[in-house]
């Protein structure tokens, strides 16, 4: 078995989250578990009786966030490894440009992490090994219709998490990436349109927990899905503008009723 590690997983109470934790739990490791939702998180930590400290919140907030990292400390002392995987999707209707929206989705996914790393810095470099783990998205390789706010926040967290891995190379901590694809989650069941190659949830947590322990720069899921959007992504500009011309004619014509 692993070397148990002490480990924050944020977003843990449903989709990708809670599966992950479930196999997390089950390697032996020790999991501090954040979302807003608290039932579900106490319903992991009587299933496992020891290894879970619940410590919800709304990660959107700067000082909830703050004082979750001083209950981790004041618990643990020190973190191994960080996962931030908490997130949220809304679709942009250009027709109606809501730039509320655009701040809704950036704070969720971009601004709830930096808060978050914020906290779990300092606890990373008390611990044995640290690695950062950031849960972005396969959107980052291709424009797509409607994902505006979704594809600059998942953007923007790649960037941030590939500098910092620059950065924090001199520090020992590593940076991991979590790139998915299609993932049936109670957010992804939303979507109007096609997504070709969706996983499981458990298959997606899976996949991750088992990768890892190898500690990638990146853990992009599904390989034949990946490798079509970087080809794509390679496309002249032009041509991205063709195909996403068509995909979102498609889009169109799904959600009509």
């Amino acid at each position: 078995m692993n070397t148990p590690r002490r480990i924050w997983l944020t977003g843990a109470s449903s989709g990708i989250g809670a599966a992950l934790a479930e196999h997390l739990l089950a390697q032996g490791h020790r999991l501090a578990l954040s979302a807003r939702r608290v039932e579900a998180l106490e319903q992991l930590a009587l299933r496992w009786p020891g290894q879970v400290l619940v410590v919800p919140g709304d990660l959107g907030d700067a000082e909830q966030v703050r004082a979750i990292g001083a209950r981790i400390r004041e618990h643990w002392g020190a973190l191994d490894q960080v996962i931030l995987n908490a997130g949220t999707c809304e679709y942009l209707d250009t027709h109606a440009f809501e730039a509320a929206l655009i701040e809704r989705v950036m704070r969720a996914n971009l601004l709830s992490v930096a808060y978050c790393m914020e906290a779990a810095l300092p606890l990373l470099r008390l611990g044995h090994q640290p690695h950062l783990v950031a849960v972005s998205s396969s959107v980052t390789y291709l424009p797509l219709p409607r994902a505006e706010a979704y594809g600059a926040s998942k953007a923007a967290l790649r960037y941030l998490c590939e500098a910092l891995r620059v950065d924090l190379v001199a520090e020992g901590i590593d940076v991991t990436l979590v790139s998915p694809g299609f993932v049936d989650t109670p957010l992804s069941r939303q979507n109007d349109f096609p997504m070709p190659m969706r996983w499981s949830v458990d298959r997606a947590a899976r996949h991750i927990a088992t990768r890892l322990e190898r500690r990638p720069l990146e853990i992009a899921f599904p390989g034949p899905f990946i490798a079509a959007l970087r080809l794509l992504g390679l496309l002249p500009k032009r041509l991205q503008l063709a195909l996403g011309k068509r995909m979102a004619r498609t889009a169109t014509e799904d959600a009509t009723p």
